[in-house]
């Protein structure tokens, strides 16, 4: 039998609750006022893995920036990228290394102020956080091994019984199902680990993005990667990458206007010294 509760005990509770309460509040606002970039910092989350787009390096060679609170540094067309937008915001650049899966919780959390990460805006991301204008546009491709019974596919209905997969949490894995007959094979964490997978003979190839694939055969003599005449059907925000950004953020406009001043000439020049300075383990 539950024992009876004393009105002073009550009260007590009350007391305890409503202070508990007030603090909490005044605790969301603290952390609120330090996760924006009024403390003069644009902090940008990715996972430092995904090259061209970022990779992990040693030191700052090619425009590296340090990673925060790590040795390491960052490189890379999403680096690239963020050090324009943190020049045009006014804003110091701080890099935040950041695993796949967890760079929305990380925005929306406020850790970081923003997704540069070859991130694409789809409809379901879109629904909890928002984008920024388009800063990359790219094609599907199949990453392969070199004389394999796959280099010569035209179309990815050629990769029937073929095993394949793509990183987690990504429409790259979800349009496997386009291919008939596909073994689609589990997802994995991400590219350096689809890389061991394919050279192990685990998976004869993997969904990737063309700057990733021209990455992935310049880095090893034994990947090629396969363009398709009949390839993947896709939206347009799917192959496009832009910046995450929280919910009605104020720096969505911000970052718009930066964007729009990079051409598309500068943003291909961007990409193509990006393939050409990767470093050779990514």
């Amino acid at each position: 039998m539950r024992k009876k509760i004393s009105l002073f005990a009550i009260i007590s509770l009350l007391g305890i609750v409503f202070l508990t309460g007030c603090g909490t509040g005044s605790s969301s606002n603290e952390v609120k006022a330090q996760n924006t970039t009024d403390d003069g910092t644009f902090k940008v989350g990715l996972e430092a893995g995904y090259a061209p787009f970022n990779w992990t390096q040693m030191d700052d060679s090619n425009g590296g920036v340090k990673i925060d609170g790590n040795a390491e540094y960052a490189g890379g067309y999403d680096v690239e990228i963020a050090k324009r937008i943190a020049e045009g915001l006014g804003k110091e650049l701080v890099i935040v290394k950041t695993e796949w899966d967890g760079l929305l919780p990380a925005l929306t959390s406020g850790k970081i102020d923003a997704i540069i990460a070859g991130m694409s805006p789809t409809a379901e991301r879109k629904e909890a956080i928002d984008f920024s204008d388009n800063y990359y546009k790219s094609d599907l491709v199949m990453v392969v091994k070199k004389g394999g019974a796959y280099e010569g596919a035209t179309s990815i209905q050629d990769f029937k019984g073929a095993k394949v997969t793509a990183q987690l949490n990504t429409f790259h894995y979800s349009v496997i199902d386009q291919i008939e007959g596909v073994s689609k094979q589990p997802a994995m964490d991400n590219f350096p680990a689809m890389r061991v997978a394919l050279e192990s003979g685990m998976i004869d190839g993997y969904v990737s993005e063309r700057p990733e694939g021209i990455s992935a055969s310049s880095a090893n003599e034994n990947f090629v990667m396969v363009e398709f005449t009949d390839g993947f059907v896709t939206s347009e925000d799917d192959t496009a990458i832009a910046v995450g950004l929280a919910k009605n953020s104020e720096l969505t406009e911000k970052i718009n206007e930066v964007l729009a001043d990079i051409s598309e000439e500068e943003r291909l020049n961007i990409m193509d010294d990006a393939i050409k300075n990767q470093p050779a383990a990514n």
